[in-house]
Order: structure tokens, then sequence, then C-alpha cells
């Protein structure tokens, strides 16, 4: 007969053991979750200079219900979206969205979903946040929480990125704790919405180690990539006069070019494996300056690496200076397009 001492030593070992085993099981499936959704955003692409334009137009893009039928067909899964919410809401509190622009974000959401597109929604050139974000801060999350209580009752097929590309005078610190607070605002109304965010300096693969997030099993961790500026960005107007200078670079996917691009994605997929975050390759891409046979190798060896590290990944962008179809011809630039394509067989 076993003492009852010992009877009581053993069931409270027990209880810690089914515990720890129980935890051990659970833990690794909530993670998951956001692991398969990723999984599930595969490629995409940007629809870019259209809506995070001051207005839409502005920039020589508006959207046509055409588009999103085109772009599945094409063979991407999701469409990220960029939105300039702040020329559309009010300055003094409550900081009101137009209800007009609501309904044209609707119509975008809709046209993704009919075509069988997920959607990542961000918020895009916010550029008083830039500049004194503290000051802008309130208005950010009260943005924000407009933006989740519009559309709490939307599938999952929907996610939120709560900025693009923080960077200027939004440091790592000040970052950290206004999405911190965003995200508990989101997360009333928007318990299980899968959320992207990146690192300050223009979601630098750098900066990955400057991200301080919160215990939340839905959230993805995107990265921006546009190696050698040089390249992708020569002769980029707002660049400034510098960018002239990089005319003419080429890209030939040489030994040292691949070997730094490998270095670079092994940085963010090693980080992505150590916090077991999902990882997310929001833009790239490389402007239309450079000459077309350095632009697809380029692209397709990005492509590639994102798809060697389970990156899930968005080309910049659909129909502008970056853009892999031409508005005008109405017709994909097909280098470009097989240069997505292929890299993912």
């Amino acid at each position: 007969m076993i003492p009852l001492h010992r009877k009581a030593l053993a069931c409270a070992a027990a209880l810690v053991l089914a515990t720890f085993t129980a935890a051990a099981v659970e833990q690794p499936a909530r993670a998951d979750v956001a692991l398969d959704y990723n999984k599930k955003l595969a490629s995409g692409i940007n629809l870019g200079n259209a809506l995070e334009a001051p207005k839409e137009g502005d920039w020589g893009v508006v959207l046509q219900p055409e588009y999103f039928p085109l772009i599945k067909a094409a063979g991407f899964s999701h469409v990220r979206v960029p939105v300039s919410w702040s020329t559309h809401s009010a300055l003094t509190a409550p900081y009101t969205i137009d209800p007009s622009f609501f309904e044209r974000i609707d119509w975008v959401i809709k046209q993704s979903r009919s075509n069988g597109l997920k959607v990542v929604l961000n918020m895009h050139h916010y550029e008083e946040f830039e500049a004194d974000p503290m000051a802008h801060s309130e208005r950010f999350v009260r943005m924000w929480q407009q933006i989740a209580e519009h559309f709490r009752s939307a599938n999952n097929d929907l996610s939120f990125e709560f900025y693009n590309e923080p960077a200027k005078n939004i440091d790592a610190a000040k970052w950290n704790a206004i999405f911190a607070q965003t995200l508990k605002i989101v997360r009333a109304s928007n318990p299980h919405r899968f959320i992207v965010v990146g690192p300050v300096n223009w979601n630098s693969i750098d900066q990955l180690d400057t991200l301080d997030l919160p215990d939340d099993k839905h959230l993805i961790v995107t990265v921006h990539y546009y190696s050698p500026q040089q390249f992708t960005h020569q002769g980029a107007s707002w660049m400034g006069a510098e960018s002239r200078k990089w005319l003419g670079t080429k890209w030939t996917g040489s030994a040292p070019e691949i070997s730094q691009m490998t270095a670079d994605f092994d940085k963010a997929g090693q980080w992505g494996e150590l916090h077991h975050r999902p990882m997310y390759l929001g833009e790239f891409g490389a402007y239309e300056k450079a000459d077309m046979d350095s632009r697809v190798l380029w692209t397709k060896a990005v492509r590639a690496q994102a798809k060697q590290h389970n990156f899930s990944d968005a080309y910049w962008e659909f129909c502008s200076g970056f853009g892999a179809y031409d508005p005008v011809s109405k017709h994909w630039r097909e280098p470009l397009l097989d240069a997505l394509k292929v890299s993912a067989k």
C-alpha cells in the first residue's frame, strides 16, 4: 500500500507532467496557425500607385474590375492593397474616415474575394506620422480602430498590415509601443485576424532584431527587398538626383550577387525560425529604368530565395513603374510574369 503523502506527490507530479505535455502539444499548434495561413498567401502582387496616392488616380492608376481576374488567372493567390487612409480621415478626433472611401475599399475586397484572392490591407504614406509619430499616434490608432470595426465580420481571407515601412522618425522603441497599442485596440473587434508587422528602416532585414512582438499567434512578419538599391531604383525620381547616377546598372546573377542575396534571405529566414514567426516578403521589384534582362534575372532570383526559405511574397507592383502588367497594351509583360512564375515551380 502506497503511503498517502507519496500518493499526493505522485498525483502532483502527474498533474505537472500532464500540464507540461498539454502545453508542449498545444503551443506549436497555436503558433502554426499563422504559419499555415502564410503558406496560403503564397505569391501575390501589390496593387500599387492607386489607393496609397493622396487620391486614387493621382499617380496614374485607377483600379479596374478586370484587373482581379487577370491577377488570379496569372497564378497569384493574393493582393496586397496599399492605402493612404490619412488623406481620407478627419484631422480632429474622432478622426472619422470618409464613408465613401470605405465603400471603395469594400469594392476592392469584394473584387478580390470574388476572384479567389486573399487581401493584405495596409496603411501607407502617413507622412505626418513618420515625421512625428508620437504626436500622431492617437490618430493612427483611432483610424485602425475604425478599420478593424468596419471589417470585424470579414472572412479570414482579409489580413491587416498596420503600417508600410516604418521609417524616418519612427524608431524601434516608438514603433514597438505604437504597434502594441494598436494591436490591443484591433484585437477587441478582431481577436483572430491575421496581422502583418515589419521592422523599422523600411522593413529592413537588418532591423528584425529590434522587433518586440507580443505573444500573439496570429502575427506574420514582413520584410521588403530592393537590394542592391543602385540597381532596383536606378533613375527613380523620388530617390533624388543620386539615382540618375545609377542608370545603366545591371544585375547578372553572378556568384557574388547571388551570394549576397542568399546571405540576406538566410538572415531573415533564420530570424523567423528562431522566433517561430512566418515570414512575408511584402515588396520586391526593380524599376522600369533598369534593362529588362537584368530585371528578369533579379526577379527570378528573389522569387527563388523566397520559395527556398518558405516566405510568402508580393511583387511590387501590378501596373505602374515596376509593373508586371502593361495597362496601355493591356497585356502582361511576359518576361517579368514568367520570372515570377518560373521560380515558383
